[in-house]
């Protein structure tokens, strides 16, 4: 069974959707715990995470003995499947974690999800990108991707840099992210000052690999 662990996630179902998703997560350090009844993808899925499991079985104590009452957050990524959809959303809204999003591909399923109790999502319309961006940390604002691996984002200054001058952090060389602008009270400047105090309502625009931005934006 998994130890509590700040941060863990859980993850049932491991179709192409689930596992892009648990991939992701692993590689923005996160512990997670997979579920699925396909053998062969817990297989896959056991390469890069140690908390896999194999079962047909949905119920409440099924998914605590894997330890996923442990999870701050679980994920259920079974959108084409109604009431297996709607049964291992509901037994995961049991186990009392702190936030159970399910997704959906239809918006009927995604109305009943919703009245369970849990916060919906498409995969249509939300990336495993977008997705994986809104778990890691609150602190990433919105972004654009130029391409598969580079972004300009806007970031939330993280507590360790507040009242430290520009210069004197590591944005650049730690994360290699260049700052292309500096947003203050909803006015943005793009001369910017390296001896400028940063402060905590400032949000800054950077340009860099998006595996880099993540780990920036998760810095506290």
């Amino acid at each position: 069974m998994l130890k509590k662990k700040q941060g863990s996630i859980g993850i049932i179902g491991l179709g192409k959707f689930g596992m892009c998703l648990a991939q992701e997560l692993v590689k923005c350090n996160k512990t997670i715990v997979c579920f699925d009844k396909d053998e062969a993808k817990v297989q896959k899925a056991m390469a890069f995470s140690e908390y896999c499991f194999v079962s047909e079985d949905l119920s409440t104590e099924t998914l605590e003995e894997m330890g996923f009452k442990e999870c701050t957050m679980i994920i259920v990524c079974i959108g084409e499947h109604m009431d297996t959809a709607i049964l291992a959303t509901l037994n995961a809204l049991n186990l009392g974690v702190e936030h159970v999003i399910a997704m959906s591909n239809t918006e009927e399923l995604g109305l009943v999800l919703e009245k369970l109790g849990a916060e919906v999502i498409y995969p249509y319309i939300d990336s495993v990108d977008k997705l994986v961006k809104r778990i890691i940390s609150d602190n990433l604002l919105d972004f654009i991707s130029l391409n598969e691996e580079v972004e300009i984002s806007e970031v939330a200054i993280p507590k360790s840099y507040i009242g430290k001058a520009i210069e004197n952090t590591d944005i650049r060389s730690r994360y290699g992210l260049n700052i292309i602008a500096l947003k203050r009270e909803n006015a943005i400047k793009i001369k910017i000052d390296p001896k400028y105090i940063l402060n905590s309502s400032d949000r800054l625009i950077v340009l860099g690999e998006k595996v880099q931005i993540r780990k920036f934006e998760a810095k506290r």
